[in-house]
């Protein structure tokens, strides 16, 4: 099952928090956005939010098939700052002092601020038998009492000066499972989570506030024995018409884990493929996967001392976030451009000229044609000669995409100039003041751009000439990235 909590954990904290990871950012302030299910009150007095999830998917079995369902989610916890009165006496009765809530509270290098955290959640449900499933539907309640706690915080001397109190509510619903039987050794089976947590002020609730009652995240991990799942993606073509007519309301089920073994399905909040992985290249979470993790990874290495002083106080999380992406080495981050995955055949058919059952005795390299053609020594440009490694200035034309205006102006060293299969020329550069050019020059994407000889002006001694531009053809893929 490492696999596959590997996969319910991504889902679980997706956009649990966002770069730039600290509370003051923008990103930060509209949270939860992902499978989230309310008291049915709020949703319906809101208009937009759903009050249950619902999963159906189908399965090969008999009567006998058994089913473990295990629905997950996080509950938002209220983490309120707290600064030492020192106006006011001890409370008498707790020996605590007395406390005034603030916005923010500094304690030697440590910044704290108020936050929503989450806290995982599990609903019990017993493994179930399809069999009786189909002869009578089971509801299961569920509730999880509210609580406060504090959180001492003292400084190095240990003299205390605030703490942080963490609230959570409580929430109360129920889980509805039935099983129907769709064809000959086929069943549906369909799991629904309902909100059921009583509000005093429905109506007055923001959703920030509501989020506090809900179930966020919602997902539900379900495994079979004595059977298997039928992709919901791509179920077999007497099926597809059975699959279609599944109802799923607020989750995506995919399959996971072993594809040989298909006996566990993720009704996912987020719309996945069948057997997602995670990259074993990634160090960890990130908590944003709409963005990649090298760029992520570089983007938190350039926050200021004060950012980061405040994204280690955000919460733990973040903290470990931070330490991780500061101790990773040059090895680590040369991993995180990029790789490419063992390329499959389908059955019967053949990739690069070799059956599923030959393998090549050398690798072929997809630059082995354009590699083989004769290179240029150099290239004319606005009269002047230039070769590789020649300074250029970067000068797009076409305003094709967001590097012709970025890339505009900027100096860059010639890396290669290429002919494609039309024989159109293509001066290849890597941007001086690019970070990443290293691997321009390992002729990686992203950091290697190609122009045409009219879109570049030779550097003379670290100086423009006086005339202007020659008379080159345009490229036909000026502006362009590898």
């Amino acid at each position: 099952m490492n696999a596959v909590e590997s996969v319910v954990q991504a889902v679980l904290y997706e956009g649990y928090m966002l770069y730039p990871y600290r509370p003051t950012s923008v990103k930060n302030r509209q949270r939860w956005t992902f499978g989230g299910v309310y008291p049915r009150d709020y949703a319906e007095a809101s208009g937009s939010d759903p009050w249950v999830t619902q999963t159906e998917c189908l399965l090969r079995g008999d009567k006998r098939t058994r089913v473990a369902v295990r629905p997950g989610f996080l509950q938002v916890i209220e983490r309120i700052v707290l600064d030492v009165d020192e106006g006011s006496a001890a409370r008498p009765e707790s020996g605590e002092p007395a406390w005034r809530t603030v916005p923010v509270l500094d304690i030697d290098e440590r910044r704290y601020t108020p936050w929503q955290e989450a806290a995982e959640r599990h609903i019990a449900v017993p493994v179930l038998v399809i069999g009786e499933l189909l002869d009578a539907p089971l509801q299961i309640a569920f509730s999880f009492n509210a609580a406060s706690e504090l959180e001492p915080l003292a400084d190095r001397q240990g003299t205390l000066r605030g703490a942080l109190r963490r609230i959570r509510a409580s929430l109360h619903g129920h889980v509805e499972l039935s099983a129907a039987s769709v064809a000959a050794g086929v069943y549906r089976l369909k799991v629904r989570i309902v909100n059921e947590t009583p509000l005093d002020n429905a109506h007055g609730l923001k959703r920030d506030a509501a989020s506090l009652y809900a179930l966020v995240s919602c997902h539900t991990v379900l495994t079979i024995e004595g059977g298997t799942w039928i992709s919901s993606i791509d179920p077999p073509t007497e099926l597809a018409a059975a699959a279609a007519a599944s109802r799923n309301i607020g989750v995506w089920p995919v399959l996971v884990g072993d594809e040989q073994q298909p006996d566990t399905m993720l009704a996912s909040p987020i719309i996945l493929y069948d057997f997602p992985q995670i990259a074993p290249e990634s160090a960890g979470d990130l908590f944003d996967s709409t963005e990649i993790d090298e760029i992520l990874t570089l983007r938190i290495l350039t926050m200021t001392d004060d950012e980061k002083r405040e994204m280690i106080a955000t919460d733990e999380r973040a903290r470990a976030l931070l330490a991780r992406t500061e101790s990773l080495g040059a090895e680590q981050m040369e991993k995180l451009h990029g790789t490419l995955r063992q390329v499959r055949a389908l059955d019967g058919a053949s990739v690069g000229g070799f059956s599923p059952l030959e393998t090549p005795a050398m690798p072929v390299s997809p630059w082995a044609e354009l590699d083989a053609r004769p290179h240029l020594a150099c290239v004319r440009v606005a009269g002047v000669e230039i070769r590789i490694g020649d300074q250029v200035r970067l000068r797009p034309r076409g305003r094709a995409d967001i590097f012709d205006i970025a890339l505009s102006g900027m100096v860059a060293t010639i890396e290669s100039i290429e002919r494609d299969f039309d024989d159109h020329v293509h001066v290849a550069v890597t941007v001086d003041d690019d970070p990443g050019k290293d691997f321009g020059l390992q002729r990686m994407p992203g950091h290697r751009f190609f122009f045409g000889p009219d879109e570049i002006e030779p550097l003379v001694n670290g100086a423009s000439p006086s005339r202007p531009f020659g008379s080159s053809s345009h490229s036909s893929r000026k502006g362009g990235h590898a």
